[in-house]
């Protein structure tokens, strides 16, 4: 194996909250982020490690602010849940990447992580070697709006389920609705709102080749971690509005080569949103993935390969 030391971890003490990370590889190599979904997911059982190379690649994942193993968790510190934002998070990112010792990396990610990597890389780009992304999404009003109310056109009785249980008040919208209940003070509001968020989302990735029927989050804190935070960064368009929005300043990446991989399949996240992106960033390349969906074992092949063309072209 080489240089390769295995992995490591430990915990990094940000204001009002420890980061969870961990290392593996060749802490000599190439140093690659990885970026989890959600917002609210988190590193798992860590097969994000295995994608790359150990003797050649340090390989690097944390558990964003309020989920995984950070701590505390949202539902833990609802009275700080106005601090777990996308400045906030780039900026545990960041501390992250001078507490390692690193100057610049190559950023990966996939779903919400793919729209953290690129804030993250339009906010620190004298960091970034390279970008690979996943599943690629923006956080746009327009793909919020998708996802929570348009894909009804698809799914029109799952969608009548989702939006009465929302339980709105006049004129809010449902992604709106479901984040005050899941960061309200009736915590046995919070887990029923929690469990019909959680049969919305096994229902608009139905149609993925690699969807499994069933329960998306069946573990209840998790499932609760997963809807608190997703709903009120979605609810808050990711946090990337006025002037902040990255498909309007993705042409600062130009000169930073960018790989957006992209399930045509992909019903959550339509292809739209990294063609666009594509279209805008002249020295990004747009792989499609035919037959899948949002992410899948062809996407994460292609983004090894992605990686392993960014580490070689340096």
């Amino acid at each position: 194996m080489g240089n390769n030391a295995g992995t490591t971890h430990g915990w990094l003490d940000v204001p009002h909250a420890r980061i969870y990370w961990e290392a593996s590889g060749n802490p000599s190599g190439m140093p690659v982020l990885f970026l989890h979904g959600g917002p609210g997911g988190s590193l798992g059982s860590g097969g994000y490690r295995k994608r790359h190379d150990p003797d050649k690649f340090w390989t690097i994942g944390l558990d964003q602010r309020g989920c995984g193993k950070s701590t505390p968790l949202v539902q833990d510190d609802l009275s700080r849940l106005a601090l777990n934002n996308t400045t906030t998070l780039i900026q545990d990112i960041e501390e992250l990447r001078r507490h390692l010792g690193i100057d610049k990396w190559i950023v990966t990610g996939g779903s919400w992580g793919s729209t953290l990597a690129l804030a993250y890389a339009l906010q620190h780009p004298h960091r970034v070697m390279g970008i690979a992304l996943v599943a690629v999404t923006t956080t746009s009003r327009e793909e919020v709006e998708w996802i929570t109310e348009g894909v009804r056109c698809i799914f029109p009785e799952a969608w009548a389920d989702f939006a009465v249980s929302a339980r709105c008040g006049p004129g809010e919208r449902v992604v709106d609705a479901y984040a005050r209940r899941l960061a309200g003070p009736d915590r046995e509001d919070a887990r029923a709102a929690a469990l019909a968020w959680d049969r919305w989302e096994s229902t608009h990735v139905s149609l993925d080749p690699m969807w499994q029927p069933g329960s998306r989050v069946p573990d209840e804190r998790e499932r609760i971690t997963f809807a608190t935070l997703v709903t009120h960064y979605w609810s808050n368009h990711g946090f990337l509005t006025d002037g902040h929005e990255i498909l309007a300043r993705i042409h600062e990446l130009n000169g930073i080569p960018g790989y957006l991989i992209h399930g045509r399949r992909d019903i959550s996240g339509p292809v739209i949103t990294p063609w666009k992106l594509h279209q805008r960033w002249e020295t990004s390349q747009l792989v499609i993935m035919e037959n899948e969906g949002h992410g899948g074992p062809e996407s994460m092949a292609a983004l090894t390969a992605a990686v392993e063309r960014l580490a070689h072209s340096r």
